[in-house]
Order: C-alpha cells, then structure tokens, then sequence
C-alpha cells in the first residue's frame, strides 16, 4: 500500500496496480482485496492503491510505472449510490471509508482515476472494472444527472472495461500484457468491452448484434427500451453474442460475458491467504462495511431471481457458482481458531441465502435458455431446487469447534424455501437470531411483475410457516420485510394499498427502500422511459421528490413523524375512509404530538437555512466562506454543483 511496503518486500517495480474507491480490506468481500490476492497468487507484484486523493496524479506515482497495467474500480458500489440518497441528497456517511467519513472519493470515480492513471504514465495500459463501470459498460440512463450519458469506456477512455466478478478475465489480461502482447490483443477475450476508433471498422457476423446507437438512445425511449431488451437477453454466456453500439463516429464493443467459475476455481479464488482485516494503517479506525462482513462466509455467487431493480444478475450472472462443502468448512475453521472469535459466524450465504448449488437440471438447456428468471413468473420445472447440500452445509458449520452459532443473515428466497419444510425447520431453530430477511417488495400483481417477484400470498404463507417453525422449537422469531416505494408501476393508489395490507397483517416494517434506478437495470429502462422494454407497454413512474416522500410514509404509515405526509397522500387520492379510527384507517383523525412537533421544528431550521443563506449540511469555516466568496465550489458532493466535471 506504500513505496516503504515495496522496499521492504524488496521490489524495484509493481506489475499491477489496483486503484479502488473503498478502504483497503485484506477479506473476500472486498473486490480489491479479491483481485489483488488472485494476482498475486499468480505470480504477479501488486500495489493497491486506496482512496488516492484524485485532485492530483502525484499518488499515482507512489509505485513508479506499473510493468503491465492500472486496475481501476470505483469499489464495491457505484460511487453515485455510494454518494446520494434517492432523494439525491448527499450521504451521512460511507460504510466502505474508515470510520464511515464521506468524501474520500470522486463523484464518477472510475472516470476520474482512469485520468489520472494516464496523466501519471502515458502509455500504461487502463484496465476498468468494478460494479461501476460493469453497470456502465454501454449508453445508460443516470438518475443523478437525469441524462442518457456515453458509455464508461467513452468518458473514461479506458483501455478496457472487465464486466462481472472478473477473475479469470483479469488473470487473462495480465498473463497477455506480460508476454508482451499489446492490450488490443486482448480485445477478443470474454468479459471484455471495449471502444473502437473512428478508423477502425466493428466486427460483424451472426455472432454480433448491433445496438441502437447512442443518439438514438437519447432521442427515442423505443430505442432506448430496445438496446435494454437486447442487452439482457444476451447475458447468458453460454449463447450471448457480441453487442457493438455506435457512439457518433466511434462505437463501443461488448464481448459475451465470461465463463461462470467452476467449483475447483471458486474453492482456489477463497482459499487465498486473506487475512480477514483491514490495512494496518488505519489504525483503530472503523470501516462498517467491513464490521458487518468480519465474521460472514460467502457459499456461493449469482443469483438466478432476474428481479428488474436489482444489478445482482446483471454483475454476477445468473447461473449459480458454489464452493464445496469442504472449502466453506475450512474457512470457518479458519476464522473459529483466530484470536477474538467470539463463537458467531455472522452469515452464511450470498446474494440470497438459498441457491447453494441450484442449477438448471439440464445442461443443455441450460446453453440455450434466455429466460431472464428461473423463478419467475414460475419456477422453472427444469431448475434444480433440492436444499439438501444447503442442509448438509449448515449441519457441518455449525459442528465446528469453537462456533457457538451460525447465523443466516442474508435473504432468504421465500418461494423456494417453502418448498422444503424441512430447511426452513433447519432455519428456524438454528440459524435465525430472532429476524429473518425477506424480501417481498410489494403485493401489488401488476407491480410485482414489473419487478419479477413472487405474489403477496407467498409472503403471507411464508411468514406463518416460519413462525409456526419458530414456535414449534419454542422460539419467537419474526420475517422482516423489505418493501420498496416508488417503483415503477407503483403510483399513489398501489402504495395505498400497500399500507392497508401491512395494516391488515399488523406487519411494521424497520427499514424501507426508496427505488433508486441503476444503470442497466431494467427498472432503470422504465423509470426514464416510462415503458416495459420487454412488451414496450406503458408503465406508471414517480418521480416528483414530493410524491416520492409520500410513497415511502405509507410505508411506514404508523410513525407519528409521517402523519403529515401520510395524511397529504390519502387526501390526493381521495381515500379519507383511512383516515380516523376504523379497523382499516392508517392514521387518526387528529394529529399526535410528536407529529406536530416535528413539524415546528422543521419549520424553525427552514426559517434559521432561509435567512442564514447557508443550504449546506455543516457551516463553513472562514477558508470555505473566502473561497465561496471567490466563487469556487463548495466542500461536499452536489449535484450540478459549480465547478464540477462530469
């Protein structure tokens, strides 16, 4: 991580160098950590190079010239998500930064570290990758800017972009540029994207599909629908072709996605030497990404769902990619015999907790299929959905020596869980530490097959079977439900009718989600276009932040600080009926106290913001004033602020 690290090791040049946006954590989950070990298991010398500062190129030279390339990512979220709310306001804090402090990296970060890596060495090649710029790989739609822009590969005039988790790719690339080939050799790999030059002619053939172009993706949401449709339809890599989308004279060229890892390769990838911490030099410092992920083991990767507003399927695949039962063990034993285990492995799981070693039952269909999900509308007949690996796995993990508990923390996948009582009788008594994650997201029909999720019945049959699960062992567990607001076909009525079903059901939500579109997802597509790009069919979106507000109180209609805002949406619709003291009614006909004083003191900060003239979060110190004064761009991240680069 230092020139000292370097000299001690006794180099006198780093091959790789991988710039990221997060603290650097020597765990799995951290993509950093993930590539770096891989490359250097493979013989490779790496720096990483952690939350650079980005106004200067002088950190990129800590190394001197890397021998092969720079590795780019923005971290583990895109930097955008990592930055704002879905009411675009700026974070309180960065969960993948030492003790949470926002600010250690770039709005865009992938495009503001490919710039400084090529200003720091002409010439070296530029490799981006990373959620970010995977996500981005071609034209997309941008909450933030509320624009069509260019493909990442365009702004940030990477060399290449490696989409998905990447391994085998990015091992590929450096085995390449170290046998001297150029990074134009590398353009026919899978996994890759990358930009061709006005000159230079895109490929053709039966195994290319061209893309609406860039123009047209920002001119015609027809377009835009289709190059969406398209792209998801090609993310099988076993029939996937090559996509090429025009940017103007140029054009951007998609490869089929990369092999998924066999088993034997996902053993090796987590059997590397990580030592489960952060980097020495923050010290005593927290990094609450990390706290939350410490004692956690990942099983498996993919998630075969295919649900619109989630980038799981899009990133890593939908075809499961599991461990073997031995390396997972092994891995436990290795965290149980550390000092300072305390006896509880936090989670088991991954992107849902139960698709361990879930795959199509025939392999064949399985190179031909383009169904987006294997669950939905239905669950597939051909979709192996046996838990018993699931089963034997929590058995062995939780008779390891020194675990006093094994936790599921991840989402469980209600619809197949409650096709084996047996696993959610596992679950109840021995690895639920009173909550369970579910994720049912609405019960709207119409929403829900927007989202590709299962109906608001499957909810209701499953948190009565985990109870009744719960209560047979003599325990009192409860589900904790995820919904989301503002989803598109979600509209004032649909939310409404949400919360009349969680009054019904007495079910009180802790958290809740506001829907924030994601580049490529196809919730995304309807959001800007306001259509279904699969049947092009007209779709309901909100996107007044006042509407949004609104949606995300009925959610949580039984707090007293949303009464006003509650209150504000049953009179727009016309549903008075809720209101007062009927059996159905979400609010009272009177305002509670703490309602009203919430107010008054909203009405006190916006008087004290309007006649202080200052709208930023902190007060600024006298420098911060000066440079106000002078014009200059204010501390923090803002939207369209002034001076800042796209």
């Amino acid at each position: 991580m230092s020139r000292e690290d370097m000299e001690r090791r006794g180099w006198e040049e780093i091959d790789v160098v991988l710039v990221s946006g997060d603290a650097y954590v020597d765990h799995p989950s951290f993509a950093n950590a993930l590539i770096g070990r891989l490359l250097e298991a493979a013989g490779y010398r790496v720096a990483i190079l952690s939350q650079p500062d980005w106004r200067s190129c002088e950190p990129w030279r800590a190394f001197g010239r890397p021998r092969l390339f720079f590795g780019i990512s923005a971290g583990n979220m895109d930097s955008m998500i990592n930055h704002y709310t879905a009411n675009r306001k700026v974070r309180n804090d960065d969960a993948y930064s030492p003790n949470g402090e926002i600010g250690r990296r770039p709005d865009r970060a992938t495009l503001a570290y490919c710039q400084r890596s090529r200003e720091a060495y002409p010439g070296v090649p530029v490799v981006a990758g990373g959620v970010e710029a995977s996500l981005r790989r071609l034209a997309h739609y941008d909450y933030w800017s509320d624009t069509v822009r260019r493909s990442i590969l365009m702004d940030s005039k990477a060399d290449l972009v490696v989409f998905g988790m990447g391994e085998r790719t990015v091992l590929d690339v450096a085995r390449g540029l170290s046998e001297e080939r150029s990074v134009s050799d590398m353009r026919s790999l899978r996994g890759v994207a990358y930009r061709l030059g006005a000159s230079e002619p895109p490929p053709s053939g039966a195994d290319t599909i061209e893309l609406p172009s860039y123009d047209a993706t920002c001119s015609d949401p027809l377009a835009f629908c289709e190059m969406t449709r398209i792209s998801h339809l090609e993310t099988n890599p076993y029939n996937a072709k090559r996509l090429v989308q025009r940017h103007g004279r140029e054009a951007v060229v998609v490869n089929p996605p990369a092999l998924p890892l066999s088993q034997e390769e996902m053993d090796r990838v987590y059997a590397l030497p990580f030592t489960r911490r952060p980097h020495p030099s923050y010290g005593t410092a927290k990094i609450p990404a990390f706290e939350v992920v410490e004692t956690s083991v990942q099983i498996m990767r993919g998630c075969f769902g295919g649900c619109t507003f989630c980038s799981i399927t899009a990133h890593e695949g939908r075809i499961i990619q599991s461990r073997s039962q031995q390396s997972i063990v092994t891995e436990i034993r290795s965290m149980a015999s550390q000092p300072g285990f305390k006896g509880t492995v936090s989670d088991i799981g991954g992107p849902t907790a139960n698709m361990y070693q879930m795959r199509c039952s025939r392999p064949d269909v399985e190179a031909k299929c383009r169904r987006l999900s294997c669950v939905h509308p239905t669950i597939c007949k051909l979709l192996g959905t046996d838990h018993g690996p699931l089963k034997d796995l929590m058995r062995s993990a939780r008779d390891v020596d020194g675990v006093k508990r094994v936790l599921v923390a991840s989402g469980v996948r209600m619809d197949l869980a409650r096709l084996d009582p047996e696993y959610l009788a596992e679950l109840a008594e021995h690895h639920v530490g009173g909550h369970l994650k579910v994720a049912p997201e609405h019960v709207d029909p119409d929403v829900l097959m927007l989202m590709k999720k299962p109906s608001a019945d499957d909810y209701v049959a499953f948190d009565k079977a985990f109870r009744d699960a719960s209560r047979r062992v003599g325990k009192k567990q409860y589900t904790v439900p995820y919904f989301i607001a503002s989803h598109p076909g979600s509209g004032l009525e649909e939310m409404i009718d949400l919360a009349v079903f969680l009054k019904r059901n007495s079910y009180r939500p802790d958290q809740v989600q506001d829907f924030i579109p994601s580049p490529f997802d196809i919730a995304a597509c309807m959001y800007h276009t306001g259509l279904d790009p699969m049947t092009k069919q007209p779709v309901t979106v909100t996107k007044g932040l006042r509407d949004r507000r609104m949606q995300r109180a009925l959610l949580q209609f039984f707090k007293p600080e949303n009464y006003f805002e509650v209150r504000r949406a049953l009179e727009q619709a016309g549903r008075q009926d809720l209101i007062g003291s009927g059996c159905d009614c979400l609010i009272p006909e009177r305002a509670p106290k703490e309602a009203l004083n919430r107010k008054r003191r909203e009405a006190t900060r916006a008087l004290t913001e309007a006649t202080s003239g200052d709208h930023i979060r902190s007060k600024p110190g006298r420098k911060q004033s000066q440079r106000r004064s002078r014009g200059g761009s204010s501390v923090g991240y803002r939207p369209k602020r002034p001076g800042q680069k796209s």
